[in-house]
């Protein structure tokens, strides 16, 4: 596979999202990816649906969306990692490669010898991603958690949902997992500058990545604001924080988005609405006084795009050169024609429906294109041919290794 990260071998030990994110993501650039799942069952992501893919008949099949999501670009090697001889085959492994990610409970791997301190023995340049809950330190190390645990915790669900006094007001989640996205993102930045300290001759190190921490990074502004001013950010629903308008109207028939960046913007704005009058009036002529009159000007503004489609307004807000679009469902957002130009959605061969529907990875490289996805694989695929050509096993060990159950 060619790719920005050809020649990297990455072993990746993790289940369920964050982890084989981080996997599924150095895949796309060109790494080779060896994803070790326990024998029988696999990756708990394997089971997570309904919805399951279905095969060339419509028939449905064990295969889980959630696991197709971020498991492409790998091959799936199964070994029971908690059998000893497992336990020297994972080692053996990770001796020829350059990354290691896991995501498993803090002091679960070192009971069997796979943690950082064991695995750097065999392998010094060894790039070990420790993915977890809480991290590696601190009061809460050993505990569970998943992707809802941490958006209340960090904070995240406290600055989303409706604001007070409105009805259903409250804390709302993200209904995506985005903790265990945006910590995958975090995990494959720290991944890559540790290889490159490696490749300048600072050697392996671990790293520790901890879900909450990243929930809270992700806060951002709204975190720095509160910092310096001691004030809560007010949840605004679908209102955004920036230049007044900026948030969701219900129009005749759905809803759409406008962003008012600035006073000029603001002035085509009125125009192209048929309000001019919204843009002298004292109360909002600057972005500053429009913030301060937000609860004045917004039911205004509401009043307006009820009285036409959806259409009518971003047609003529678009053609004022302010930034509009229409608020999308899922598939309204796969046939938007610019998400259609950037060939975001697409058809990948797979060896039990044909073809399966993937999101390609947004990066894109003018010299390094990612043009090469192959479907996840099935459980124990690539066991003999990975086992064979990276630690010369024969097929009559293979054998013995599967009839102990130590591999599949």
């Amino acid at each position: 596979m060619s790719g920005t990260l050809a020649g990297i071998r990455v072993l990746d030990l993790s289940r369920i999202l964050a982890g084989p994110l981080v996997g599924q993501m150095l895949g796309d650039l060109g790494a080779e990816v060896i994803k070790v799942e326990r024998p029988g069952n696999g990756d708990d992501a394997r089971d997570m649906g309904p919805p399951f893919l279905n095969d060339r008949h419509g028939n449905s099949t064990n295969t889980a969306g959630f696991f197709i999501s971020c498991n492409r670009n790998k091959q799936s090697v199964a070994i029971d990692i908690a059998n000893a001889q497992g336990q020297t085959l994972v080692r053996d492994l990770a001796a020829k490669c350059d990354v290691v990610i896991e995501n498993f409970r803090v002091g679960t791997l070192a009971r069997y010898g796979l943690d950082y301190e064991n695995l750097k023995q065999v392998n010094a340049d060894l790039v070990y991603c420790s993915i977890t809950g809480f991290g590696q330190t601190g009061p809460l190390a050993k505990k569970p958690g998943y992707d809802g645990i941490f958006q209340a915790m960090s904070g995240m669900m406290s600055v989303s949902g409706l604001p007070e006094g409105v009805s259903g007001a409250g804390p709302m989640k993200v209904g995506i997992s985005i903790v265990d996205i945006i910590t995958s993102y975090n995990a494959v930045i720290a991944i890559l500058a540790a290889l490159r300290h490696r490749d300048a001759g600072g050697g392996g190190q671990s790293i520790d990545m901890s879900l909450l921490d990243c929930g809270l990074a992700t806060l951002s502004h709204f975190a720095q604001n509160y910092l310096i001013t001691g004030e809560m950010p007010e949840r605004r629903g679908n209102g955004g924080y920036g230049g007044i308008p900026s948030q969701a109207f219900q129009c005749a028939d759905r809803q759409i988005f406008v962003v008012v960046g600035n006073n000029a913007q603001y002035e085509r704005f009125c125009e192209a609405i048929g309000r001019p009058d919204l843009f002298s009036d004292p109360r909002f002529c600057t972005g500053p006084l429009r913030i301060e009159n937000r609860k004045l000007i917004v039911p205004l503004l509401e009043e307006v795009f009820r009285t036409r489609p959806a259409s009518y307004w971003v047609e003529a807000i678009d053609a004022a050169g302010v930034p509009v679009s229409y608020v999308n469902d899922i598939a309204q957002a796969f046939a938007e024609p610019q998400i259609v130009a950037r060939e975001m959605l697409r058809q990948v061969p797979h060896p039990i429906s044909g073809e399966v529907p993937i999101i390609a990875n947004p990066l894109r490289f003018s010299k390094t294109p990612i043009d090469s996805y192959k479907a996840p694989p099935a459980l124990g695929e690539h066991s003999a041919e990975v086992l064979s050509r990276l630690l010369g096993i024969e097929e009559d060990a293979l054998g013995d290794l599967r009839a102990r159950k130590v591999v599949q």
